[in-house]
C-alpha cells in the first residue's frame, strides 16, 4: 500500500536523534523521570558518538529493569492508628474484599503481612507490628522486621507521635532509608473541633495547629526537617495526600517511579495526568529504541503481529488506567448501575472493533491520519518511527480520557445527570 515516508537511514537522521532526544524528556521535571539522570546522560552521549547500538541496549536495560523493578514499603505506627486501613486504600481495596488487610480497633498484627497489590504484583505493602507489643528496641525490632528488603518506610498515627515512634525514626535514619509520617483520622479530629466549637471552628486553622504540634513534637526530639502528611483513610484526595504521594515518587529511584505511580487509585485527574506521562516516557524509550537500531519503512500494511501487539498494549493500557472489565465490574458495584451502562460513555472496550464495512487495517490507518493531523505527537514523524508507536500514544490518549471519565462517574454518582452521556 505504499509508505508514508523515505526509510533510507543516515548520518543526518541518527544525529537528529540527539536533540530530540534530549528536548523530549527535558520536558519533564527530574522527579518524574523513569530513568536516571545518569541513564539519560549515558544515552545522549552515546547518541552523539553515534554508537547506535550500544544507545540501543542502554535503552533496552533500562525498559527491562523498569519492568522488573520490586517495590516493598513498609507501615508501621501504633495499635488504632489505621495502618490497614491505609495499606487498603493505597492498594484500592475495600475493607471487605477477598485480600484485604484486616482492620480492626484492637492490634491484629503482630508479624510483618505482606499485601500485594492486586494488578501488580511487584508492589508489596508490608504491615508491620507495632513496635510497642514486641517489646524490642528500635534497631532490634528493625532486624526482626528485615528492614533491608524495604524502600521506605511510613510511621502512622491517629494522634501525637510517641516517643517509640521518634526512637524508630531515628534508628531507621542511620539505615538510610526514607522514611515519612502520617497523621491519621484528621477527618475526625475536623468534626470533633467543628461539634465543640460550632462558632468559632476554622478548618485550615485546625489542620495548621494539628501540623505544627506534630512538628513541633518531632524537632523537639531532634528529628531534623519531619516530613509530616495529614491524611483520612476515608478520603485520600484530600488533605496532604496527593503532597505526600509527590515527595513518594520523587524519592524513589527513577526506574520505581512507573510502578508505583501505576499502583495508586485514581483520586484525582492529575493522578491520570501523571500516569499518562510516566507510560508516555515508556512508548517513547520504546520508539527511540527502535529508531536508533533501524529506520524501517512506515508502510500503510498493517501484519497480524502488529495488530495482536496493538490489542496486548490496549489491554494493558485499560489495566494501568484503571477501565479494564473488572476495574468496571467493581465500579458499576459501587455505583449501582449497570456495567454496561458505563462501558457506554468510554471508548476503549470497543477502540479496536471494526465495522462491517471497514477492516482493522483501514480503521488503524484511519487512526494514524488522525493522529498525524493533530500533531503527530511528541516523536515528530521526521524521525520515521514504525507506525505501531504512534498508534499506542492514541491509545494512550484514548485510555486516559477514558479514565477521568470513570473518575467523574466516580465521585458523582450519578451517571445520568454527567454532561458525559
Amino acid at each position: 500500500m505504499g509508505q508514508l515516508f523515505s526509510a533510507t537511514p543516515n548520518h543526518a537522521q541518527h544525529q537528529a536523534l540527539v536533540p530530540r532526544f534530549t528536548s523530549y524528556f527535558n520536558n519533564f521535571e527530574m522527579g518524574s523521570l523513569i530513568i536516571s539522570q545518569k541513564t539519560f546522560s549515558l544515552i545522549v552521549s552515546l547518541l552523539q558518538k553515534g554508537n547506535i547500538q550500544e544507545a540501543n541496549s542502554t535503552i533496552r536495560y533500562a525498559l527491562k529493569e523498569i519492568d522488573n523493578t520490586q517495590l516493598d514499603i513498609a507501615v508501621t505506627g501504633e495499635s488504632g492508628a489505621g495502618k490497614s486501613s491505609f495499606i487498603n486504600a493505597l492498594r484500592g481495596v475495600g475493607h471487605e474484599e477477598k485480600d484485604a488487610a484486616p482492620v480492626g480497633v484492637v492490634e491484629m498484627t503482630m508479624e510483618r503481612t505482606a499485601y500485594k497489590h492486586p494488578n501488580f504484583p511487584n508492589v508489596r505493602i508490608w504491615e508491620l507490628p507495632t513496635i510497642g507489643a514486641t517489646n524490642l528496641e528500635p534497631k532490634d525490632y528493625l532486624d526482626k522486621v528485615k528492614f533491608r528488603e524495604y524502600d521506605f518506610f511510613i510511621i502512622v498515627s491517629a494522634t501525637r507521635f510517641k516517643k517509640i515512634d521518634l526512637d524508630l525514626a531515628k534508628a531507621i535514619k542511620t539505615t538510610k532509608k526514607n522514611f515519612y509520617f502520617v497523621r491519621t483520622k484528621v477527618d475526625s479530629d475536623l468534626r470533633n473541633e467543628e461539634m465543640s466549637k460550632p462558632t468559632t471552628f476554622d478548618r485550615q486553622n485546625v489542620l495548621q495547629q494539628i501540623r505544627e504540634d506534630c512538628v513541633r513534637n518531632l524537632k523537639k526530639n531532634n528529628i531534623e526537617e519531619p516530613q509530616v502528611f495529614l491524611i483520612s483513610n476515608n478520603n485520600l484526595s484530600e488533605y496532604d495526600f496527593p503532597i505526600m504521594i509527590d515527595s513518594l515518587i520523587k524519592d524513589l529511584p527513577a526506574q520505581k517511579r512507573h510502578i508505583f505511580m501505576f499502583s495508586l487509585p485514581n483520586f484525582m485527574e492529575a493522578d491520570i495526568e501523571r500516569k499518562r506521562d510516566s507510560q508516555l516516557q515508556y512508548i517513547c524509550l520504546e520508539a527511540f529504541s527502535a529508531g536508533v537500531s533501524a529506520f524501517t519503512p512506515f508502510k500503510i500494511f498493517f501484519s497480524n503481529n502488529e495488530v495482536e501487539k496493538l490489542k496486548a498494549s490496549l489491554n494493558q493500557y485499560r489495566v494501568l488506567f484503571g477501565v479494564d472489565d473488572a476495574s468496571l465490574k467493581t465500579l458499576a458495584k459501587h455505583l449501582q448501575v449497570p456495567e454496561e451502562q458505563l462501558k457506554e460513555i468510554i471508548k476503549s472496550p470497543t477502540l479496536l472493533e471494526t465495522e462491517k464495512e471497514e477492516t482493522i487495517g483501514e480503521m488503524l490507518f484511519r487512526y494514524l491520519k488522525n493522529f498525524f493531523i493533530h500533531g503527530g505527537g511528541p516523536l515528530g514523524a521526521a524521525l520515521y518511527y514504525n507506525k505501531i508507536y504512534y498508534l499506542q500514544l492514541y491509545l494512550l490518549d484514548t485510555v486516559t480520557d477514558d479514565a477521568k471519565v470513570l473518575l467523574k462517574a466516580k465521585y458523582s454518582g450519578k451517571l445520568k445527570k454527567l454532561n458525559i452521556l
